[in-house]
């Protein structure tokens, strides 16, 4: 896509996210409660700054996406409702009252959720505007909470999960990688090292038949690859790829969502994004005579021109956070 042709895409959707991150039902609360509550429990009144969009991550993820739009095109229509919704979200009395709630749950969303939580709060702290200087002050306790998880994570997890769903660690792993080092944390970069290492490293010759399964929305493959090429040298990871997928990722093509009003089967129109920008950032690692380049590249475009037509689905198992998926890949 063109500039302009990006910019009019993001026209529709991020006027739809700004709705949805303050639209409360239909919602997907999954509690785990210690005791019985005497307080009617909702989800603005245990999230007040992410209670839309459905689920937890998706509202962090969706508030992201709100502010990479304004980012890349801050000249645009919806930037001033973009950046009324985020002032509304982001203040520090919200994330208190959240963090009542995940101070008691060290596990609370994690892995994905916490890395996108991540992702947000550097996303924030590079903008370095004087209302995004408020909104990662505002949430940097959850920050914190969300590094400390990691740290755990890191440390004491014996193997990976390598499925295709949000408790994936070679995705959460790399959005964690990226926040570190946006924002110099030297210490959790070199945790995120030593994990990938040594659930990674080791691994040959992956069997691509198994992909995808019916409700993946991230490649296990692809997703560990995508790891890979961040943490190891750029002679490193071309000697791994080479061992790890010696005939490239040309079994995997775009894919085609059948119902996207089922929750899980729509799972694959964010799919062809994740799949689509990881090609292409693998690509990118490799040097530029690597006979795999070519096929990275025409794949990756294949699978985005397929997720398009999908980033403006209105059905709210779509809509809910597919345009987030859709924004990253254009944003790369």
């Amino acid at each position: 896509m063109n500039l302009n042709d990006t910019r009019a895409l993001f026209g529709q959707l991020i006027p739809q996210t700004i709705k949805l991150i303050q639209t409360e039902y239909p919602n997907g609360i999954r509690l785990t409660l210690s005791s019985p509550s005497d307080e009617t429990i909702t989800p603005k009144g245990i999230y007040p700054a992410f209670y839309g969009c459905y689920d937890w991550h998706s509202a962090v993820h969706s508030h992201w996406q709100i502010v990479k739009a304004i980012r890349q095109f801050p000249e645009a229509e919806f930037v001033p409702a973009g950046k009324a919704a985020l002032s509304q979200s982001l203040t520090a009395d919200h994330i208190a009252k959240e963090m009542e709630w995940v101070a008691e749950r060290p596990n609370f969303e994690m892995p994905y959720g916490m890395a996108w939580l991540l992702t947000l709060y550097a996303e924030l702290k590079d903008w370095r505007s004087a209302e995004a200087v408020i909104w990662a002050d505002a949430l940097q306790p959850m920050a914190q909470h969300a590094i400390e998880a990691f740290t755990r994570y890191c440390e004491k997890m014996p193997l990976p999960n390598r499925g295709g769903l949000h408790n994936q660690s070679a995705f959460s792993l790399a959005l964690v990688w990226d926040a570190a080092r946006i924002l110099g944390d030297d210490h959790l970069k070199s945790l995120v090292e030593l994990a990938s290492r040594r659930f990674f490293l080791a691994d040959t010759e992956i069997n691509l038949s198994y992909e995808p399964s019916a409700a993946d929305f991230l490649s296990p493959s692809l997703s560990e690859a995508d790891l890979m090429r961040r943490v190891l040298g750029n002679e490193e990871f071309e000697t791994w790829l080479n061992r790890f997928v010696p005939q490239g990722f040309r079994h995997l093509r775009p894919v085609q969502v059948v119902d996207p009003s089922n929750g899980q089967l729509a799972h694959w129109a964010g799919l062809n994004f994740s799949r689509g920008w990881m090609l292409h950032a693998i690509a990118r690692a490799l040097p530029e005579n690597h006979p795999l380049i070519p096929q990275l590249n025409q794949n990756g475009s294949d699978h985005i021109q397929a997720g398009l037509p999908l980033a403006t689905h209105p059905d709210y198992m779509i809509s809910h956070w597919v345009p987030t998926f859709a924004v990253y890949a254009l944003t790369r």
